[in-house]
């Protein structure tokens, strides 16, 4: 069991509460997801569980729980393996929770991989080993169904022109007209040669994973038409109620990539570059959330449209927070950026740190009760494989709007 202090700073920096510890005999938790259960008032906190940091060395999910207690403060609970979120022969990667509220279901979507097979060998031979799974809970991830492997019925032949592919990772969501959405990529392999991909030609395409019908069915989107690799996907509401479904992707091209579909993600506009969002070399995961713009835009002028100006200067309902390394060289400076008019080209205030040093990987949820953002995310001091931690902060606290909270 563990405990979260309420919300302190120190630093300047989100109080951490260490939620997966690198082991002395290698074990290391890697590929954090966070999801928050509103009407139970539960954090869920997923990862791999590896025994080294290799990927081929992933063997299975875990979990937990954090109940946010009357004071402020969240209760932990110890960590549970997700022995049912497994086929045989196979290892689970990238843990991809969305919930789905009319039902009140939990989907926990995740690939398996047989054996130690490598992405990288899935790339050059252009076969793909991926299978696409989930898993689902009516009990807010106290207990589990049993596995279901959607390949053959939402993939299809489609898979034989994907060298491989994966989820997320992080969290799906949920679109306002209640179509469940799980952001995905895939190696797409245009040309074969004797039954290899032609080399340097085998890109990754980001694409949604959608559903109309609570979870019943499920159902491929387009990709889109510029190189991105993992993914994660926000809505955003204009002022007359319409909703856009934005995606914000991975690359290795020195900036992120984001797109914005008018179809909830069945296709994407012409993708753009984030001249704001910085990538590392060889690129890294980012989280994105949207959430209920203020009533009012802070008045310092720093990011807004005018001093003091209303909603209104802005074309939605909706902001987006995205957290990511900052540091344009290596994985290190976790930080938050803020878009306060998502609809228009790029416009990210500069980051607030979260994290000073080493940092990967990260996941953002948003509680509206409270008005807090939480983010579970890889950090340390020498290397960003020594934990992944739970951070909770307001707007104001890491952002340069500080008259916002």
């Amino acid at each position: 069991m563990g405990n979260t202090p309420p919300k302190a700073e120190k630093g300047g920096e989100p109080v951490k509460t260490t939620l997966f510890q690198q082991e002395r005999s290698g074990t290391t938790y890697r590929i954090p997801a966070l999801l928050y259960l509103r009407h139970t008032h539960t954090f869920l906190a997923f990862a791999e569980k590896r025994t080294s940091p290799d990927d081929s060395h992933s063997k299975v999910l875990v979990l937990r729980r954090g109940t946010l207690q009357d004071n402020g403060s969240i209760q932990w609970s110890s960590c549970q393996e997700l022995s049912a979120a497994c086929l045989p022969g196979h290892r689970t990667m990238n843990p991809s929770p969305v919930f789905e509220k009319n039902s009140q279901t939990l989907f926990l979507f995740f690939i398996c991989i047989p054996g130690n097979t490598t992405e990288r060998h899935q790339i050059v031979t252009g076969h793909n080993k991926a299978r696409l799974c989930y898993v689902t809970s009516s009990d807010g991830g106290q207990s589990w169904g049993g596995v279901k492997d959607l390949t053959e019925s939402v993939i299809g032949k489609t898979v034989h022109k994907w060298a491989t592919f994966a989820v997320g990772p992080g969290h799906g969501i949920q679109l306002e007209g209640r179509r469940l959405i799980i952001p995905a990529y895939a190696y797409y392999v245009p040309i074969k040669c004797i039954s290899f991909p032609i080399p340097f030609t085998v890109h990754p395409h980001a694409f949604s994973i959608y559903s109309d019908d609570f979870g019943q069915t499920w159902h491929i989107g387009k990709m889109l038409n510029k190189m991105s690799c993992e993914c994660e996907m926000a809505e955003i509401i204009d002022h007359e109620g319409r909703g856009r479904l934005y995606c914000n992707a991975r690359t290795t091209r020195g900036h992120r990539v984001e797109a914005l579909s008018e179809s909830s993600g069945t296709y994407f506009d012409k993708p753009r570059v984030a001249p704001e969002l910085v990538e590392q070399p060889r690129g890294c995961q980012g989280s994105v959330i949207g959430f209920p713009a203020p009533e009012f835009a802070p008045s310092d002028g720093a990011g807004s449209q005018g001093g003091g100006a209303a909603l209104s200067s802005s074309d939605t309902q909706t902001w987006l927070l995205f957290s990511h390394p900052t540091n344009k060289c290596r994985r290190k400076d976790l930080g938050v950026y803020l878009n306060r008019s998502p609809l228009h080209s790029s416009r990210w205030d500069p980051p607030g740190i979260i994290h000073s040093g080493p940092s990967g990987y990260s996941d953002l949820v948003y509680n509206e009760d409270h008005g807090e953002f939480s983010c579970l995310m890889e950090c340390g001091e020498r290397s960003e494989l020594e934990q992944i931690a739970f951070v909770s902060f307001r707007l104001g606290d890491v952002t340069h709007a500080s008259n916002i909270r």
